[in-house]
């Protein structure tokens, strides 16, 4: 309670000084004006006038700065916590099993079950350190290979395959698809990396019952569309453009029912750029959920290829 309190008054502080400060400028602007005027100092009227307004100015700037440092500030810490469970809870549960391994003898089933246990929890560390790695070289990722022609259909149903194996349900249950044959002539990585995130986080955000649905069509001359529809709580619109920032989770921490880092949006859409493409959110069409667009430079597939 008292750590939400202060987090709002962080922000309610700099809100109402900036409003306090505005409010005397107003003021000491009417007077000054309605004092020059009767006395009919012109010069000396536009000059205060110029100062006055430039003070304004100065401190509408300095409301913006402020908040969006608050901002920062706020989504850096629910990073951290985030992080820190993200790295905690595997690190827990790796050494639990352990301990109950050296302890006790177990029946070659339940063995083999921990140790099935334990490589998922390694996996889960692995991809959280890759992702924060990912991050510190967004701009030199996957330039070491050379651009080709990629198609989408394989790539989009290995990474299908993937979110299912990582959150443990089936493909066919989970993921139905509608695959125009299109290629994107890029670095296979980074089209790995897009997708790989969009649809672990349809597979994730959704509820017992996932349903997936996977799109891909010529969307206009050189450009092709992916469209990804879950049924899962969806994106409010107050939040869809900040969902892409880094660290912006929405909520705090502890409050959420779903853990993460708040980045895999984040390096999505910057990998999106750098493609010279673009990447929405969205109600889906037929239902609760969101459907996440990406628009990216393609083709069909050629005749006979």
């Amino acid at each position: 309670m008292s750590q939400n309190w202060r987090k709002r008054r962080t922000l309610h502080v700099p809100i109402w000084t900036s409003v306090v400060l505005f409010t005397l400028n107003i003021t000491l602007l009417v007077c000054f004006i309605v004092l020059l005027f009767q006395e009919s100092f012109g010069g000396a009227l536009t000059t205060g006038t110029i100062a006055i307004s430039l003070g304004l100015l100065g401190l509408i700037f300095y409301l913006f700065l402020t908040i969006k440092e608050i901002r920062l500030n706020r989504r850096q810490a629910n990073f951290v916590d985030s992080v820190t469970h993200e790295l905690k809870t595997p690190i827990a549960s790796l050494r639990l099993y352990l301990e109950t391994l050296q302890m006790r003898r177990l029946e070659p089933d339940q063995r083999n079950e921990f140790y099935g246990i334990m490589e998922s929890e390694v996996q889960r560390l692995d991809h959280l350190i890759d992702q924060l790695l990912e991050v510190g070289r967004l701009d030199a990722i996957g330039h070491q290979l050379e651009p080709e022609d990629v198609e989408l259909e394989p790539l989009l149903r290995r990474c299908a395959q993937t979110a299912c194996a990582h959150h443990k349900c089936e493909l066919d249950t989970v993921f139905t698809f509608d695959l125009q044959p299109v290629v994107v002539h890029t670095r296979h990585l980074l089209l790995d990396m897009i997708f790989g995130n969009l649809l672990d986080n349809a597979v994730k955000y959704a509820p017992g019952n996932t349903r997936v649905h996977v799109a891909a069509h010529i969307h206009a001359p050189g450009r092709i569309v992916v469209r990804i529809s879950d049924n899962g709580i969806g994106v409010s619109s107050d939040i869809r453009n900040k969902v892409f920032r880094m660290f912006y989770r929405g909520g705090q921490e502890l409050e959420r029912s779903q853990k993460g880092t708040g980045l895999g949006l984040y390096i999505v859409r910057t990998l999106v750029h750098m493609l010279k493409g673009k990447v929405s959110v969205h109600d889906r069409e037929n239902g609760p959920g969101s459907m996440f667009e990406v628009e990216l430079p393609g083709k069909a597939v050629p005749c006979g290829s």
